[in-house]
C-alpha cells in the first residue's frame, strides 16, 4: 500500500508561492524582533536604557521589537548588538531548486 502524505490546511496554504513568500517575510520579522527582545533582556536592559545606549528613543526600540516592523538596517542591528554586549552575524541561506526548501551553506 503506497504511503500517502496527509496534507494539512497549512500545507495547502504554503503551496501557494505568494502566500509562502509573505509567510516567510512575516516569520523573518518575528524572528528578528524576538531576538532583539531576548538580547535586550539577557543584557538586563529596559527599552529606555537600550535607547539611551544607542542614542534613540524608547518608542524606536519598541518599534524594532514589534514583529510588524520591516525597516531593519544592518547599522541599527549592529548598534543594538554592541549595546547588549553581543556580536551581529548575518547568514545567507541558499534555497534548493525544488520545493523552495532552505538549505544552510
Amino acid at each position: 500500500m503506497p504511503n500517502k502524505k496527509i496534507k494539512t490546511y497549512a500545507d495547502k496554504l504554503l503551496s501557494d508561492k505568494k502566500f509562502r513568500q509573505d509567510f516567510e517575510q512575516e516569520y523573518e520579522n518575528l524572528v528578528i524582533s524576538e531576538k532583539i527582545i531576548k538580547l535586550r533582556k539577557r543584557a538586563h536592559l529596559t527599552q529606555e536604557q537600550l535607547a539611551n545606549k544607542i542614542h534613540t528613543t524608547k518608542s524606536a526600540i519598541s518599534r524594532y521589537e514589534n514583529n510588524k516592523y520591516q525597516g531593519y538596517s544592518v547599522s541599527i542591528l549592529q548598534k543594538i548588538a554592541v549595546a547588549c554586549g553581543a556580536d551581529l552575524r548575518i547568514r545567507f541561506i541558499m534555497k534548493k531548486d525544488s520545493g523552495d526548501k532552505l538549505v544552510r551553506v
